[in-house]
């Protein structure tokens, strides 16, 4: 990533692989069943943490060796899933509570919690709650990278004409001038 001057983002003190928290493993088996998490147990022996590149758009991802079909079998099947890799992205390692967001949500996906649903969801807040983007520097980058990239600058009310810069991706519910439904 880089700045406005030009220059590299220095990603500081980042250690040559990322390490996973003591005890994050038996926190997730304490919470998780063998049906939501067929892979859990396994997860000890089959398990790589690597960076992925920091110009990535994910913070994180997890890969399964085999193909979807037979991981599918074997989470029905209930056996190992084989070797697993997560990837975080290295900016994660300038802010702790997103690295632990990110890596818990992560290894829901290895443990067997395919699909971001509510248990998904509500795991890994409940585990290791996201950081407020008021105090995550990350999280403010990734915004301002995405608002760079669409085309509209600002808002502008459809009823009331009041113009405002826009500062959030998603469109906002009411103009704060007349407080209308935002129409555009």
């Amino acid at each position: 990533m880089t700045g406005d001057s030009g220059q590299e983002e220095k990603i500081v003190n980042l250690p040559e692989k990322p390490w996973l928290p003591e005890g994050l493993i038996d926190e997730l088996k304490s919470k998780l069943t063998k049906n939501e998490a067929p892979f859990l147990k396994y997860l000890g022996k089959n398990l790589q943490l690597i960076w992925i590149d920091k110009n990535e758009s994910r913070l994180g991802m997890t890969r399964f060796e085999c193909n979807a079909n037979e991981l599918f079998r074997r989470r029905k099947l209930r056996v190992s899933c084989g070797p697993v890799t997560i990837g975080l992205n290295p900016l994660l390692n300038n802010d702790s509570e997103l690295y632990q967001h990110t890596l818990v949500h992560e290894l829901l996906h290895a443990s067997g919690l395919l699909d971001h649903g509510s248990t998904h969801a509500d795991l890994a807040k409940e585990i290791a709650p996201p950081p407020k983007l008021s105090d995550s520097t990350v999280l403010q980058e990734m915004r301002e990278r995405v608002l760079e990239k669409l085309p509209e600058r600002q808002w502008i009310c459809g009823d009331c004409g009041y113009t405002w810069e826009r500062k959030r991706v998603t469109m906002p519910s009411r103009c704060p001038k007349c407080a209308m439904p935002f129409k555009s």
